[in-house]
């Protein structure tokens, strides 16, 4: 049997080339896209945007009448707010969060009474490494990718019973549209006292993504671990020197940590 994919944010990046290299492979697969987007006539295109609870639940609902049942779904659709803290405007949290986290839990809600009906399923929630460690001038959205990986560790546990399982993917850096579709946090302007730092470490942050890995590499870990009958709980995808950060951040005491990441994205 044909296992039946759902995936959220299949316009470009992640969710572009996994949708298609899944196809390829024989799922089934469905992805949602809040804009009109042209792919392989064999993926089920949904306009969906989940934020609206409405709307994730009529995507989800289509695919279970149309297939009776989801095997895997991959919350990847996010996005990128940057900017200090101190002067965030509190639309630009609230659409951060709304997106990153709520977004992931309105589109958990919505397929979870299929999948504990087929008593099986797996959950895949894309994190980050920035949900590992706080990046300056990415407070926001790391605390979103931060919520990520604490809900689903509540999951996990909440789903045994139901014999469905819960992946946390962590990418490093990747050279896709969520650097150009970064957006900048509104109050920053050349009175901002953070303003020159900010352009300082947001030009590193750019730098690393755009010389990061390609989406293809990701698409294909991911497949991997789906056809896995026992993954793991979590798993970095990312270069060796960005999975030592992650090594390095768990043993050596936390202000050596921050001054050396800091050191990385200018700060003095």
């Amino acid at each position: 049997m044909q296992k039946v994919v759902f995936i959220t944010g299949i316009s470009s990046g992640f969710g572009k080339c996994t949708a298609e290299l899944l196809v390829q492979k024989g799922y089934v697969v469905y992805g949602t896209s809040r804009k009109e987007v042209e792919f392989d006539s064999r993926i089920n295109v949904l306009k969906a945007d989940i934020t609206d609870v409405d709307s994730v639940k009529a995507a989800v609902e289509t695919v279970i009448q149309k297939e009776g049942r989801i095997d895997v779904l991959i919350n990847n659709a996010g996005m990128g707010i940057s900017g200090p803290i101190e002067t965030a405007l509190t639309d630009d949290i609230r659409l951060q969060m709304r997106t990153n986290f709520m977004g992931a839990v309105n589109v958990i809600q919505a397929v979870l009474p299929a999948m504990r009906k087929q008593q099986s399923g797996t959950i895949i929630n894309i994190s980050s490494i920035g949900g590992l460690m706080g990046l300056p001038f990415q407070g926001f959205y790391a605390a979103s990718k931060f919520a990520i990986e604490g809900m689903s560790e509540s999951l996990r546990m909440e789903l045994k019973p139901f014999h469905i399982k819960v992946v946390v993917i962590r990418p490093g850096d990747f050279t896709t549209s969520f650097t150009s579709n970064r957006k900048i946090d509104g109050n920053l302007n050349e009175n901002n006292p953070y303003e020159p730092q900010f352009r300082k470490s947001l030009s590193i942050i750019e730098a690393d993504e755009k010389g990061g890995m390609k989406p293809e590499f990701f698409a294909r870990e991911l497949a991997r671990i789906i056809e896995k009958k026992n993954p793991c709980s979590s798993y970095i995808i990312s270069t060796a020197e960005q999975k030592l950060a992650v090594v390095l951040k768990r043993i050596l005491p936390d202000a050596l940590f921050a001054s050396i990441l800091g050191s990385h994205y200018g700060i003095k």
